[in-house]
């Protein structure tokens, strides 16, 4: 019996020995292996640094505005920059639309940014906004220089449809040239069937949907009123037979 105990004690010394052996090479192995990847982290943060950036397609962010928004550092490792990271970073910013990065080994970081174009003026409570083609804000303008483009008027927030047909009126009048023709071109956003448009001072209430047809009715009649030397209080197209040219002076005149 006493020899059976001293054989089970010597198997769990052995037991023991070997379990301490095991604990202190894995102890050294993940000793060597942090120094591993300190060493070689340090060595990879050193490999091509960062000399140069390039930005190209921007037009309204400057490339120190750009750099700021990305977070690039110079002197940092191009192989230890993460595309994503600066592409999800960029696009934090209303003007960018689209980003794409390229390494240029040894020393160059090319960023190619497309910009979201200013479509249109939003006057929303007393504040101008420069937006999108989708009505994204973009940024609020401040002073009186002022670029010309069609004024939205309204609150998109509350009046979220009537805001995209005013959008999708003045896409439509952008691409007719009524724009670049006109001084002042100024769409009031209420609901859909409310929706007019002050064209250098003419009030026309045009409604919603079949823009071209109501724009080209427009056109037609703007001639008529030449000729006649008309003084129009406003023009009523909301009618899809017919259009009421109501004069400053005198009854309606439907057409």
């Amino acid at each position: 019996m006493k020899a059976n105990r001293f054989k089970k004690a010597g198997r769990k010394i052995n037991i023991l020995k070997k379990f301490k052996k095991i604990a202190v090479f894995a102890f050294i192995f993940l000793n060597i292996m942090v120094m591993y990847i300190f060493i070689d982290a340090h060595a990879i943060s050193s490999i091509f640094p960062l000399k140069q950036v390039v930005f190209i397609g921007n037009t309204h962010l400057t490339d120190d505005e750009l750099k700021i928004l990305a977070g690039i550092n110079l002197n940092e490792s191009l192989i230890a920059i993460s595309n994503k990271q600066l592409s999800q970073n960029l696009l934090k910013s209303p003007w960018i639309k689209s980003v794409s990065v390229r390494k240029e080994l040894p020393e160059t970081l090319a960023l190619t940014i497309e910009e979201a174009a200013p479509f249109a003026l939003l006057d929303m409570n007393g504040h101008l906004f420069l937006v999108d083609e989708r009505g994204k804000l973009l940024e609020e303008l401040e002073g009186d220089s002022i670029p010309f483009l069609p004024v939205i008027t309204g609150d998109p927030f509350k009046e979220r449809e009537g805001f995209s047909e005013a959008l999708n009126l003045a896409r439509l009048m952008n691409d007719k040239g009524f724009s670049s023709e006109m001084d002042c071109i100024e769409i009031n956003v209420r609901k859909p069937h409310e929706l007019s448009v002050t064209m250098d001072g003419t009030v026309v209430k045009i409604g919603s949907g079949k823009y071209e047809e109501k724009l080209k009715r427009l056109v037609e009649l703007e001639e008529e009123i030449k000729d006649r030397e008309i003084s129009v209080d406003y023009i009523d197209l909301r009618f899809e037979d017919k259009a009421i040219v109501k004069p400053i002076t005198g009854e309606e005149v439907v057409k």
